[in-house]
C-alpha cells in the first residue's frame, strides 16, 4: 500500500457476481456488478490503471492464485456510477472447494483491498475438467497385437470406438504402454490439464539405440512436470484438440499441459523413424 493514500475516493460496492459452472484449469466467463461509492471517477488507461482481477483462496483464506488476469474497465466510472464487467477468469487446479475473490487493482501500487475496501467473495466448487472419465485412443499407423493387448490390459477400460470421449490418445504402432497408462492420463485430465503426455523411451536392442535415448532425453521418465520446455510427445488430448508432430511422432505444441513422468512408454523396436 502506498503511504497516504485516502482510501476514501476509492471505494467500491460490490452488488454481486454470476458465474456458470467452472472446470479445474478451464477458462471461465463471470458477470460481476461494481459501484463506485467513491469521489474520485475510476479510470482504466490501457493495462494501467485501475483494473478489475481477482485472487482464488482455499476455503481458510490462504490464496492460491494471487494475480488474476486484469479486465479493463470499459468506461470512466464516476461517482455513484454502477458497471457490469464481464471477467475472464482461469479456474484453479485440482478442482475443489475455493473461493474467487474480487477486488480492484491500481496496476503497480495497490489493491482497494490493502486500502481497507471490501472484496466481493464467491464461494465455488471447482469441478473437475473432464465431466466423464472416458479415454479414447487414436493409433496413427494402425495398431498391431502388441498395441492392441497393453489396451485392452489398461486398468481403466477405453472409450469404445466410435464412442464420444471426453479425452483422445495419441500413439503409433508398435507402442505398449504400462496398465496404469490409463488411469494416470485420465486423473490429469480431471486435475485440470488440457494435454497430457509420458516418459518415451526406446525399444530395448533397437538400431541406433544410443542416439534414440540422446534424441529422447527430454523425455525420459521422472516426475510430473507443468514446465517441460518441449512438446509433449504421443499426447492424451481434450476432445476437439488436435496433435501437431515432432521427432516424426503425434506431439502437443502448445500451453495448458502436463508431463506425467512418472508413466513410461517405449516405442516399438522398428518404427521406420530416426529421432534427431
Amino acid at each position: 500500500m502506498s503511504a497516504g493514500v485516502d482510501a476514501v475516493p476509492l471505494a467500491p460496492r460490490w452488488h454481486g457476481a454470476e458465474i456458470a459452472a467452472v472446470r479445474a484449469g478451464a477458462p471461465a466467463l463471470a458477470r460481476v456488478t461494481v459501484e463506485n461509492a467513491g469521489r474520485a471517477t475510476w479510470h482504466s488507461l490501457g493495462r494501467d490503471g485501475l483494473q478489475l482481477a481477482y485472487h482464488w483462496l482455499d476455503p481458510l483464506g490462504n490464496p492460491v492464485v494471487w494475480d488474476g488476469a486484469r479486465t479493463a474497465l470499459p468506461r470512466p466510472v464516476g461517482p455513484g456510477d454502477s458497471l457490469d464487467v464481464t471477467v475472464a477468469v482461469v479456474a484453479p487446479r485440482p478442482p475443489g472447494r475455493y473461493v474467487l475473490r474480487f477486488d480492484l487493482v491500481e496496476e503497480h501500487r495497490f489493491w482497494l483491498e490493502e486500502l481497507g475496501c471490501e472484496t466481493l467473495d464467491v464461494p465455488l466448487e471447482v469441478l473437475p475438467r473432464i465431466a466423464r472419465r472416458s479415454l479414447g485412443v487414436v493409433v496413427h499407423g494402425g495398431a498391431d497385437d502388441d498395441t492392441e493387448a497393453a489396451l485392452a490390459a489398461q486398468e481403466e477400460p477405453l472409450a469404445e470406438a466410435g464412442a464420444e470421449a471426453e479425452a483422445v490418445a495419441h500413439l503409433v504402432s508398435g507402442v505398449v504402454p504400462p496398465p496404469d497408462w490409463s488411469r494416470r492420463i485420465l486423473d490429469a485430465h480431471a486435475e485440470g490439464w488440457a494435454a497430457v503426455g509420458t516418459a518415451v523411451v526406446p525399444a530395448e536392442g533397437r538400431i541406433a539405440g544410443r542416439r534414440a535415448r540422446r534424441a529422447l532425453a527430454p523425455w525420459a521418465p521422472g516426475g510430473r512436470n507443468p514446465r517441460l520446455g518441449a512438446p509433449l510427445l504421443l499426447p492424451s488430448l481434450l476432445a476437439g484438440m488436435e496433435p501437431g508432430r515432432h521427432l516424426g511422432l503425434p506431439a502437443h505444441l502448445g500451453g495448458d499441459g502436463l508431463f506425467e513422468g512418472r508413466v513410461t512408454v517405449r516405442l516399438p523396436r522398428r518404427s521406420g523413424r530416426r529421432p534427431t
